[in-house]
């Protein structure tokens, strides 16, 4: 991804919260010079105030990416400021949850190119993951600049159509609440078996981060790290015996609570 390209024509990113701080902090330690970023943010933090971007000043004639990052509320009094870059050589990015590339197309023109993605949380320490697809109007060139831009905070992945978005914010949009809750629970039931309060969240935390970084890490599949954890009749197997279970373990629960964050991204797309 080639910053000096992007600070050519300038950046102007559209919502500086947690998401938009977290992706404006990754560029600009990815060398993106704060001179060729504009940040239009109605609050801005401490911050922001102190990175040297443009902040809420007039913007650029025609920049190269426009990233929208405000929430889908907000939508509707932020973009049609930007309408005057539509159909034309501004790419927009959005990481606005549930709005759709249509409602896009509908305010800024239909040949505008578009990048919708669905970033998450861990975006916040680079580890978040980002799926993306592109309108008729992205070029593979304009697919490449959003990924460059997004792999600032993590990784990202391609979909075939935008239809599979919904399936994606109840996976990895949504899915970090559930690990925090997991974290939340195993720390509860930890404490009933008589362990401190800090002790058993301190372990709780641990385990899960330090799975997950195993389960990234490790040539064996996730079920592969399972089975060599589980010894025959040990500890382990008493304990997916009850997780496992398919009526009220893991695979019934997290196919009834994705299958719902799922529906409900559909209703708001549907607005």
């Amino acid at each position: 991804m080639d910053m000096q390209e992007i600070a050519a024509r300038g950046l102007v990113l559209l919502g500086c919260g947690k998401m938009g701080s977290a992706m404006l902090a990754g560029w600009l330690e990815g060398g993106l010079p704060a001179a060729s970023v504009w940040v239009i943010d109605p609050h801005p933090s401490d911050w922001l105030k102190g990175t040297g971007v443009h902040l809420n000043a007039e913007l650029p004639k025609a920049p190269g990416i426009v990233l929208i990052a405000v929430k889908p509320q907000m939508m509707g009094e932020a973009l049609p400021t930007l309408q005057s870059y539509g159909n034309g050589q501004t790419l927009f990015i959005s990481v606005a949850a549930g709005t759709s590339i249509a409602t896009f197309q509908d305010i800024l023109g239909a040949g505008t190119p578009i990048v919708r993605a669905m970033p998450n949380t861990p975006a916040a320490v680079g580890r978040g993951i980002t799926a993306i697809i592109g309108n008729a109007h992205a070029a593979p060139k304009d697919l490449k600049r959003a990924e460059g831009l997004l792999q600032a905070v993590g990784q990202t992945v391609r979909l075939e159509n935008e239809g599979q978005m919904d399936a994606v914010t109840g996976v990895s949009g949504s899915g970090p609440a559930y690990v925090f809750h997991l974290i939340e629970t195993l720390a509860a039931a930890g404490e009933a078996q008589g362990l401190p309060t800090e002790l058993a969240m301190q372990l709780a935390k641990a385990t899960v981060a330090g799975a997950g970084a195993l389960a990234e890490a490790a040539e064996d599949s996730p079920g592969q790290l399972r089975v060599n954890v589980t010894s025959p009749n040990g500890t382990t197997q008493a304990a997916l015996e009850v997780l496992m279970d398919e009526q009220d373990g893991f695979p019934a629960l997290l196919k009834r609570a994705v299958a719902a964050a799922t529906d409900r991204s559909k209703e708001l797309s549907r607005g």
